[in-house]
């Protein structure tokens, strides 16, 4: 019996469209006796890939097996994306015979030292509304900010840098939206410090992010210690990574401190214990309290017992994501969806059969493009071995079924031991939820054909501005589309 695959994905980002893309290489159109399989792809966003205008995955979206439903928040809490239709997990349960959670990581980690206020916030929410994210609902008083305090060490803290102090005339060209350069060109940022707990030998941003930064115009970092830089390593074997950070580190920018109206720093070894009233004398509301640290024997940081402080206008915390929680599915100490391997299990440890998680959903926000490729493949491998196994079948390749090489077998007890059916294994082919279908009637689900015409529009709009691209709205994008479907 030839394989019979209908497989919802909950999650359009790289990870979604990586695993779509090998499932259906790994049989093509032209076998003769190819496995039946239908992709259903499922994202609360309206545009796949996570708003990144990318053509990577155009190929397999052409596919007629695949279908992109965009707009459509699979959850039972509701989206912060308001527009966004809701429909419960379960709800798909009953449509299709396998199921792929690759939602990434989208719920951002505050520090257990700050609570969220006015004065600080999860540096995601300026990155959603610099980037226009549907789920965008602030926009920062920058006219009245001098000084940003961002905890954290990883890209998303450098690019947040970037994106403050850089010349808006610099930022015009790409496709920043034109409603935030006009925040952006009242804004009185003089100095972003970006500060962590460790040193520069584990601070997680990349030396391209990092030398983009060293040669921002208009811009200059303040000098680091020699101490901080010399001592870092410790006598440890550094990586090529390391060793290249540390000399963009070590030469500074472009620009020499004191010749700019505009800096930043990177401050080492310094952890947040708290936020407090600034004194009366301050120029700033609020004054961070940091905790001095060092690296015990395992590269841990612990607290020296000194401590200082900054005065600043607004905390920004970049201390990584989490899944959203997912039912008994999910693993809060870890925030991600529970899994062995790729296989999803319940908190008794029950295999859910044919239920699967990849991307930052499985393995939590770490890793870059290749690693989430890499991952992606992993996980259709391991559906593809089940798949062999429940069918008996063990199709490898030629002209009788999927085209694999050496798929991992089942894990030991993870098919044959306790396992919980959800899914429908005789499900409809075309089937899809009824509230779906109504939605996208009304025009309240985009699918992929519709988010190709809204991004050659939007690269139209931004060529006509001398731009990348003009992002539009959800309203934008909806009536452009309910025009050219007339």
């Amino acid at each position: 019996m030839v394989p019979r695959i209908k497989v919802a994905i909950v999650g359009g980002g790289p990870s979604a469209f990586f695993a779509a893309s090998r499932l259906l290489q790994l049989s093509p159109a032209s076998q003769v006796r190819r496995p039946e399989i239908g992709i259903h792809i499922y994202d609360r966003l309206w545009a796949p890939h996570g708003l990144n205008c990318t053509h990577k995955f155009d190929d397999a979206a052409k596919d007629g097996r695949l279908k992109f439903f965009g707009n459509v928040n699979v959850s039972s809490t509701p989206s912060a994306v308001q527009h966004a239709m809701n429909v419960p997990l379960e709800q798909l349960f009953p449509h299709y015979t396998h199921l792929l959670l690759s939602s990434g990581c989208t719920v951002p980690r505050m520090h257990p030292a700050l609570s969220a206020s006015e004065l600080c916030r999860p540096a995601l929410e300026l990155v959603h509304w610099y980037t226009q994210h549907p789920a965008s609902r602030f926009i920062p008083p920058l006219e009245k900010i001098k000084h940003v305090s961002v905890i954290g060490h990883g890209n998303v803290a450098l690019d947040v840098a970037r994106m403050l102090l850089s010349p808006v005339e610099r930022l015009e060209k790409y496709d920043v939206p034109s409603s935030v350069l006009s925040v952006l060109q009242k804004s009185s940022i003089n100095h972003v410090a970006i500060i962590g707990r460790r040193g520069p030998l584990e601070a997680s941003f990349t030396t391209k992010e990092l030398r983009e930064m060293m040669n921002l115009e208009g811009t200059a970092l303040s000098p680091i210690p020699d101490s901080v830089l010399s001592e870092s390593n410790d006598g440890a074997q550094l990586t090529r990574q390391q060793t290249r950070l540390l000399q963009l580190l070590q030469k500074g920018s472009a620009n020499v401190f004191g010749s700019t109206e505009k800096t930043w720093s990177i401050d080492f070894f310094r952890s947040p214990t708290g936020l407090a009233s600034a004194p009366v004398d301050s120029s700033h509301p609020t004054r961070l309290s940091l905790a001095h640290t060092m690296l015990d024997k395992e590269r841990k940081a612990v607290p020296t017992g000194e401590t200082s402080f900054i005065d600043t206008d607004l905390v920004l915390t970049s201390l990584g994501y989490r899944a959203e929680p997912t039912g008994d599915w999910y693993e809060p100490a870890l925030g991600i969806v529970r899994n062995t391997s790729g296989r999803v299990v319940d908190q008794e440890g029950r295999v859910l059969r044919n239920v699967y998680a990849s991307g930052w959903a499985a393995t939590g926000a770490k890793g870059v493009l290749a690693s989430t490729m890499l991952n992606a493949h992993s996980v259709v491998d391991t559906i593809i071995s089940d798949l062999q196994a429940q069918s008996g079948d063990g199709v490898t390749g030629s002209e009788e079924g999927l085209q694999t090489g050496p798929v991992p077998p089942p894990a030991t007890n993870m098919l044959d031991g306790e396992t919980i059916d959800l899914l429908n294994p005789n499900s409809d082919m075309l089937s899809v939820p009824e509230e779906i279908l109504a939605a996208r009637k009304r025009g309240n689900v985009m699918n992929y054909e519709d988010w190709k015409r809204i991004d050659e529009e939007e690269a139209r709009r931004g060529e006509k501005a001398g731009k990348e691209r003009e992002r539009m709205s959800w309203d934008e994008a909806r009536t452009f589309i309910d025009t050219v479907n007339i």
